[in-house]
């Protein structure tokens, strides 16, 4: 049986858990964060594993990637992922990785794009990209995410522009903001 295997990394903006498991990243998430516990048992059970402290290629790969994003010398991420979770989840986590790097998105707009890049029957109960119920479904999914800044769930914005919730806290999401160019307070935010 494969082990889920991590590390932690300091970054500028707080500490990050990474994890991979069969040769692909599958965790990159803030240690501190309210839901540590659910999301590390939600990536366990879909891998069927457990998980043990250790190095590996990915993790080094990772970690160099996510230094030069900090020091402004890149822009994308090239890691083998592993999305741990729902479709409809998957599906929520694949459009924001359509999210460019300086870019900002409000939560209405993550969720008429998902719908738009949905090419599965969507739910019963969350179909309609335009009701309050699909806006918050959206919402949850982007908090569940697993691979921050890897999947830019930080470029997410409420539609007045102002920063909303953040699983590293709205501080981080601030930085990072302001680390791509994005200057929250003179009207540079662009949504789509």
């Amino acid at each position: 049986m494969n082990n889920i295997i991590i590390q932690n990394y300091k970054s500028p903006v707080g500490d990050l858990t990474l994890g991979v498991f069969n040769n692909q990243l599958c965790l990159c998430d803030w240690t501190y964060r309210k839901m540590r516990t659910q999301i590390d048992q939600r990536i366990e059970s879909f891998c069927d594993s457990s998980t043990t402290i250790g190095s590996h290629e990915i993790l080094n790969q990772c970690i160099e990637q996510l230094t030069e994003y900090f020091e402004g010398e890149r822009t994308t991420f090239n890691l083998p992922l592993l999305l741990c979770g729902s479709d409809f989840q998957k599906s929520v986590w694949s459009t924001l990785q359509g999210i460019n790097y300086g870019e900002t998105i409000s939560y209405s707009s993550l969720s008429r794009k998902r719908t738009q890049n949905n090419t599965s029957q969507p739910s019963k109960d969350i179909g309609n990209s335009k009701s309050p119920k699909d806006v918050r479904a959206v919402a949850a999914a982007n908090g569940a995410n697993a691979l921050s800044i890897i999947i830019p769930c930080h470029r997410v914005i409420g539609s007045d522009g102002s920063l909303t919730g953040y699983a590293g806290g709205l501080r981080a999401k601030e930085q990072l903001l302001k680390l791509e160019g994005i200057d929250l307070y003179n009207g540079q935010r662009r949504l789509f």
